[in-house]
C-alpha cells in the first residue's frame, strides 16, 4: 500500500503539519440561545461517576450531557426542515468528511463591520485569486471570530435585542447550495447563520440541498487558502440532526 505508506511516512515527518479546528469542549463553551417561544439546547455538563474512590478506586469516569449543537459540531441535512428526509449524522458518508478545505479569509473586514455578510461577489474574487472551490471539499469562512469563542457574551454580541455576527447573505446562501461543488461550509461562529430574514439561510439552503454545515471552529488563520486536507469526525448518532465533533486539518509546509 505504497499511498498509506507514503501518508503515514509523511505524517511522522515535520513537512505535514496537524491543526486542531476544534474548540475545546466544557461548561464554558458558548451556547446558541434562540429567543422565545422555541426550545434551546442544553449546554455541556460533564458529571463525575467515580475518580479513584470508593465509587470505582482504580479507574476516573463520567457522564457527558450535551446537545447535538454545541461547540464544535455538525449540522446534519436532517436537522433542517427542507433536508428532513436526507441524512441523519450517522448516515453522512464517511468520504464528505474527509476533503479538501478552501478558506476564505474577510477577518479584516468583519474587524470593522461585525453584521458582514459574505456575498456571491466575495466568493468569486477568491475564486479568481486562488481557482474554483474544491469539488467535494469544504469551503471555511474566517471571520476572526474565534478571538471571542471563550466569552459567551462576546461570541453572541447580543445588544438591541440582536446578536451581531458575520454571516451569509441569504443570496449567496443559496449559490452555495446550488451552484458551489462543495459537500459543506463551515464557521468561527456559534451557527452557519447571523440573524437574518428569511430565518436561517445558510441552514434552509445548503441543508436542502444535502449539504452539511460545521460550526464554531477555530485557527482557521493557521491554514492557507487552499492545499489543507479536512477531516470531521462526529459522533454516528443513529438519527442525530447533529453532533460535537473534533475537526482538524493537514497541512504541507515548505
Amino acid at each position: 500500500m505504497p499511498v498509506l505508506a507514503d501518508l503515514l511516512s509523511a505524517l511522522r515527518s515535520s513537512r505535514v503539519e496537524v491543526v486542531d479546528l476544534t474548540a475545546p469542549l466544557s461548561a464554558s463553551t458558548p451556547v446558541l440561545q434562540l429567543p422565545p417561544p422555541f426550545a434551546n439546547t442544553t449546554g455541556f455538563r460533564l458529571e463525575e461517576i467515580s475518580r479513584y474512590d470508593d465509587r470505582g478506586p482504580r479507574w476516573y469516569w463520567n457522564d457527558i450531557h450535551t446537545g447535538e449543537h454545541v461547540g464544535t459540531h455538525v449540522d446534519a441535512p436532517n436537522h433542517w426542515l427542507s433536508g428532513k428526509d436526507g441524512h441523519s449524522v450517522d448516515q453522512i458518508p464517511l468520504r464528505t468528511l474527509i476533503g479538501p478545505a478552501a478558506v476564505l479569509d474577510v477577518s479584516a473586514r468583519v474587524a470593522g463591520d461585525p453584521d458582514f455578510l459574505l456575498g456571491i461577489d466575495d466568493v468569486r474574487e477568491w475564486e479568481r485569486e486562488h481557482g474554483p472551490l474544491p469539488e467535494g471539499g469544504w469551503l471555511l469562512y474566517r471571520t476572526g471570530w474565534d478571538a471571542r469563542s471563550g466569552d459567551q457574551d462576546s461570541f453572541l454580541n447580543v445588544s438591541d435585542g440582536a446578536s451581531h455576527t458575520p454571516g451569509v447573505s441569504p443570496e449567496c446562501a443559496q449559490w452555495l447550495a446550488e451552484e458551489a461543488p462543495i459537500a459543506g461550509f463551515g464557521v468561527e461562529t456559534v451557527g452557519t447563520d447571523a440573524e437574518l430574514e428569511p430565518i436561517f439561510p445558510c441552514h434552509d439552503r445548503l441543508l436542502g440541498a444535502g449539504k452539511c454545515g460545521l460550526t464554531q471552529l477555530r485557527n482557521l488563520a493557521q491554514l492557507p487558502p487552499t492545499g489543507a486536507l479536512l477531516v470531521v469526525s462526529p459522533l454516528p448518532i443513529v438519527g442525530g440532526s447533529g453532533s460535537p465533533a473534533r475537526v482538524y486539518a493537514f497541512v504541507e509546509r515548505a
